[in-house]
C-alpha cells in the first residue's frame, strides 16, 4: 500500500514516515501543495494524508488536487482542534479528520479502516462485478478466472475508470518493489485480462492510450 503525506510540518512528516514504514506502508512526502500535486500526477496512491494549513495552500487545495485526479482515493486531513476547521474539511470532501497532536496508533487505525473500506467495496459496472475481498469477478452471474496481478491491475483501473493510468502508476500502486520489475509486467497482466476475460466474453475492458498508459473502458459507449 502506498501513502502520500502532504504537510509543511517536517517533524510531523518525519514521524509519520517512520511509524508507517514500520507498519510496512510505502510512503512519499511533500511539504507543499505544489509538490504534492506533482506526486499525484506521476503515481497512484491508496490514501493521502494532508495538513489543514500549508505554506502554499490548505486542506481544500489538497482535497481538490486528489479528488480531481482520483475521485475515490480517501483523503485524511490532519488539523488542529477547531470544530469549524473540521466541518470545513468534510464539506470540502475530506474522508476523515484527525486532531493534532497526532496519536500514531489512532492514525494507523484510521488508515487501516479507510483502506479496508476502500478494498472491500464491490465494483459494479453494468454486467461486470468485481469483488476485491474475494478476488472474484463475475459477468452476468458467471465467474471469470482472472487472479493475481492481472486481477489487481483490472481492479485498480476499474476504480479509476475514465482516468488514464500510466505504467509507472500501476507499478507503484500494485507491486511492493516496483523498482525490481520492468514495465513489461503490466503488458503481460493486461494481455492475460484480454485473453482470459475480454476475448471469451466478447467485451473490451481496458484500452491502451498510446504513450500515456491504460484506461478502463467497459462498457464502451
Amino acid at each position: 500500500m502506498r501513502i502520500l503525506i502532504i504537510d509543511s510540518n517536517k517533524d510531523l512528516v518525519d514521524l509519520v514516515i517512520k511509524e508507517l514504514t514500520k507498519n510496512n506502508y510505502q510512503i512519499d512526502s511533500a511539504y507543499n501543495v505544489k509538490d504534492g500535486e506533482y506526486h499525484i500526477s506521476v503515481r497512484s496512491y491508496d490514501i493521502v494524508l494532508g495538513g489543514f494549513k500549508l505554506l502554499d495552500g490548505d486542506a481544500k487545495d489538497i482535497i481538490s488536487v486528489v479528488k480531481c485526479k482520483y475521485p475515490k482515493v480517501p483523503v485524511i486531513i490532519l488539523g488542529d482542534k477547531d470544530t469549524q476547521n473540521e466541518v470545513n474539511a468534510f464539506k470540502d470532501g475530506a474522508d476523515d479528520y484527525i486532531i493534532s497532536p497526532i496519536n500514531m496508533e489512532v492514525l494507523i487505525a484510521r488508515i487501516q479502516a479507510r483502506l479496508k473500506l476502500w478494498d472491500s467495496n464491490l465494483i459494479e459496472i453494468g454486467d461486470l462485478v468485481i469483488m476485491p475481498d474475494e478476488e472474484k469477478i463475475t459477468f452476468r452471474g458467471k465467474e471469470v478466472e482472472v487472479k493475481g496481478k492481472p486481477f489487481e491491475v483490472l481492479t485498480h483501473l476499474a476504480r479509476q475508470r475514465d482516468q488514464i493510468v500510466s505504467k509507472d502508476q500501476l507499478l507503484n500502486a500494485i507491486w511492493d518493489e516496483p523498482e525490481l520489475v520492468t514495465p513489461n509486467v503490466i503488458e503481460v497482466a493486461i494481455n492475460q485480462i484480454r485473453q482470459k476475460m475480454d476475448k471469451p466474453l466478447n467485451i473490451n475492458t481496458i484500452e491502451t492510450v498510446r504513450r500515456r498508459g491504460y484506461r478502463f473502458c467497459y462498457p464502451k459507449e
